[in-house]
């Protein structure tokens, strides 16, 4: 087994968990390493590849860094028209482009199901990163993108999204996280911890960040962001199968005392694709980020705060 003190310049990687791992170049520079990758989740092949990427890139943002280069990741059947495969690709690398970065290579494999991604390298300041675990009480909890891209795209394979609340979904899943990371870097300091939220939903990635901080999170459910049509889809009972098993997995760590109904409450575990950050940051710095984040030309919402309690716990008030 290997042991974190045994290699010092392995920054992030051996000891907590965390969104990727990041080694230590030298004074100034320290390498992001990452990979995600998953089958389609939209119908355009072009658009899944460029969302795909834009998901795979999302851990370098979240770590408070830059990508430099990616790598693509590709499994294809047979029987699957190979033209579909360049537009997944030409989406990728368009989205790589736009990210101010370079593709410079990858690996496919035959596979019963098509799936897509990258492995990622990235760059940050040994003393910048951004960290799962970094949360302070006190802090200010701020949301990036809004919720829902899960129940979205399940109410798509279901033939039941209606094509403006799709386009706002794909929109969303293509938006990089990159502003929202130059926005954390600007503020400096004062942002205290960082996740990006994806698969284990709004309540799985943030109960990640407070069992790492030894805190409590306390969310305004009045307060979270949804993408259009989502409460809709979601109260006439749409939810992809995600949802079920991050409610399994992280429901002891999540009370209600808003007055919510059941569909309500399944919505903080509704598995994201591309999703925004969930930034922690310093009460009196929260102003400075949301304008350093509009600056950019982004959206985000203040959706809760930082306690003193039960390690790990979320409560939706």
């Amino acid at each position: 087994m290997f042991a974190p003190e045994d290699h010092p310049e392995l920054l992030v990687g051996l000891g907590e968990p965390d969104d990727a791992a990041v080694y230590k170049m030298d004074a100034e520079r320290a390498l992001i390493s990452t990979t995600d990758f998953f089958p389609p989740v939209v119908d355009d092949p072009y658009d899944f590849g460029a969302i795909a990427a834009a998901n795979a890139m999302s851990d370098v943002y979240a770590m408070g860094g830059d990508v430099l280069f990616a790598i693509n990741l590709a499994a294809w059947p047979n029987d699957l028209d190979p033209a579909h495969l360049s537009e997944v690709l030409r989406g990728g690398a368009d989205k790589v482009k736009e990210a101010g970065a370079v593709l410079a290579g990858g690996h496919t494999v035959a596979d019963q199901e098509p799936k897509y991604g990258l492995a990622v390298t990235g760059q940050v300041h040994p003393d910048r990163i951004l960290k799962k675990g970094g949360a302070q009480v006190g802090d200010v909890l701020i949301l990036t993108k809004a919720l829902g891209t899960g129940i979205v795209t399940t109410a798509l394979k279901q033939d039941k999204a209606s094509e403006s609340a799709v386009a706002a979904c794909v929109d969303s899943m293509l938006t990089l996280n990159k502003s929202a990371a130059a926005a954390a870097r600007a503020v400096g300091a004062a942002c205290h911890g960082a996740t990006d939220i994806t698969g284990f939903g709004l309540a799985g990635h943030a109960s990640e960040m407070a069992t790492l901080a030894g805190v409590k999170f306390v969310f305004d459910f009045e307060s979270l962001p949804w993408l259009p049509s989502v409460l809709d889809y979601a109260e006439a009972g749409i939810a992809p199968g995600g949802t079920g098993r991050n409610h399994i997995a992280f429901e002891d760590k999540v009370s209600f005392t808003a007055d919510l109904e059941y569909w309500q409450q399944r919505l903080v575990f509704d598995p994201q694709t591309s999703g925004g950050l969930l930034i922690s940051v310093a009460a009196d710095a929260k102003t400075q980020l949301l304008a350093e984040i509009a600056q950019r030309g982004q959206p985000a919402w203040v959706i809760g705060h930082v306690e003193a309690a039960e390690r790990g716990s979320l409560e939706f008030r």
